[in-house]
């Protein structure tokens, strides 16, 4: 079979503005309403489970949708896929911004992920295209990765601007047109990027004679089918960098869950002030992502792996001391969790290529794969952590980041004794 990439002519500078903001809105209906949480709780009349459980469902659906989503951008194309999950994005936030219970509040957030994780597995399907054949393909990566940062130190603070001018539902408001807006950039300026693969004509039989008759039953197109999408969960180097990611956005997700009830409920910070000390997180992560791109050829990017788990698993260990010796100094979280930021970044700009690697003529199906065994693994492991901890403490982010870093650091020892690819 022959392989047929088609062009992609826009510079880096234009791509990245052109995919960023898809990524951008998926990650902003996770962050902007946090600091608001407490008051939509007693709007919408129902518990503060019942909101904790909208961010737990919007993740995992997250990552499951996409192992609908990954074929169907194979097989029709990642510009389809992307335009239907942002129309379905969009109405979704608009139906939430007019939300009035609780139980509807969360149905509509069903489509909303499912709209956000159409649009995902799109941008990266098209970032696995058009890097294919280029040896800096981690270079555009790290961009999104330093812009996605962004969200989180943005999010809440503009969530809770939003807030006080204009009410929470505003937040959806502007989310749903935010997302029609990039829609509209990309039906005008987003080109298919979809690898096209022509079959080799099979050769005629050299004995016209044979004696022997074709099968009357032909083999099975749908087993096969199953066979070649799920090819990526053998492969070694595939775990690796799923449960990289799963370890490294999984402990900020545990973080962004907990967060709230440690620096609002038990350090009594005021919304705005927890919205930009937790801003400060994400700003490492961002600095990081832009810097660790040109050394990811250096290192490799197992050892940049090796090196983002060692900084998860020493973060949770200065938290298991501020937890026991100060648990109500702000420092005693923010530090630790700076140093947890650098190995979450470092984890958002390799772990895709290593998952991923091997993997371009399917990379909307591995992609699907990619996203949904890591967020399944991290909204499981997370949600059960921050379930069995003790409420208002930083053990969930403790046993997150010290059980699942470890892990994955087992994994990369077998991969970093093998030749490195640097993507």
């Amino acid at each position: 079979m022959r392989a047929h990439t088609p062009p992609w002519r826009l510079s880096l500078t234009t791509t990245v503005l052109l995919l960023s903001p898809f990524d951008l809105l998926a990650s902003l209906a996770m962050d902007m309403y946090l600091p608001v949480v407490p008051v939509m709780a007693q709007v919408l009349n129902t518990d503060a489970g019942t909101v904790q459980l909208t961010l737990t469902v919007y993740l995992v659906l997250l990552g499951a949708a996409q192992l609908v989503f990954g074929p169907l951008s194979d097989r029709y194309g990642r510009r389809p896929v992307l335009l239907t999950g942002a129309v379905l994005y969009a109405g979704a936030s608009f139906g939430l911004a007019f939300a009035d219970t609780g139980d509807l509040f969360l149905a509509l957030r069903v489509p909303q992920a499912l709209g956000a994780a159409a649009c995902l597995v799109a941008v990266f399907a098209t970032v696995r295209d058009i890097q294919a054949d280029r040896p800096d393909g981690a270079m555009l990566y790290g961009l999104l990765g330093a812009l996605l940062a962004a969200v989180p130190a943005v999010g809440p603070v503009l969530g809770a601007v939003v807030d006080h001018l204009w009410g929470w539902r505003a937040i959806f408001t502007g989310l749903g047109g935010a997302m029609l807006l990039a829609a509209a950039a990309a039906w005008r300026f987003w080109p298919e990027t979809r690898i096209r693969v022509t079959p080799r004509p099979i050769a005629p039989c050299p004995i016209a004679s044979c004696p022997i008759p074709p099968c009357p039953i032909p083999p099975c197109p749908r087993g096969r089918a199953i066979r070649n999408a799920l090819a990526p969960l053998s492969g070694h180097r595939f775990w690796t960098g799923t449960l990289g990611y799963a370890a490294g956005m999984g402990c900020f997700f545990v973080f962004l869950s907990t967060a709230p009830g440690l620096m609002i409920g038990r350090q009594g910070l005021s919304p705005i002030t927890f919205s930009l000390l937790f801003g400060t997180v994400a700003v490492v992560m961002m600095i990081t992502a832009r810097l660790i791109g040109p050394r990811v050829r250096h290192w490799g990017a197992i050892g940049c792996l090796r090196i983002a788990m060692a900084c998860i698993i020493a973060a949770s260990l200065l938290l298991t001391i501020g937890e026991l010796a100060a648990p109500h100094a702000v420092t005693a979280l923010l530090l630790p969790m700076w140093l947890a930021g650098i190995g979450i970044a470092i984890t958002a700009t390799v772990a895709p290529g290593i998952a991923l690697h091997g993997f371009d003529h399917m990379a909307g199906t591995a992609t699907a794969l990619y996203f949904c065994v890591g967020g399944v693994v991290l909204g499981g492991v997370g949600t059960a952590m921050i379930g069995l901890s003790a409420a208002g403490t930083a053990w969930p982010i403790i046993g997150y980041g010290i059980t699942l870093p470890a892990t994955v650091w087992c994994l990369t020892g077998r991969l970093s004794r093998r030749p490195q690819h640097p993507a």
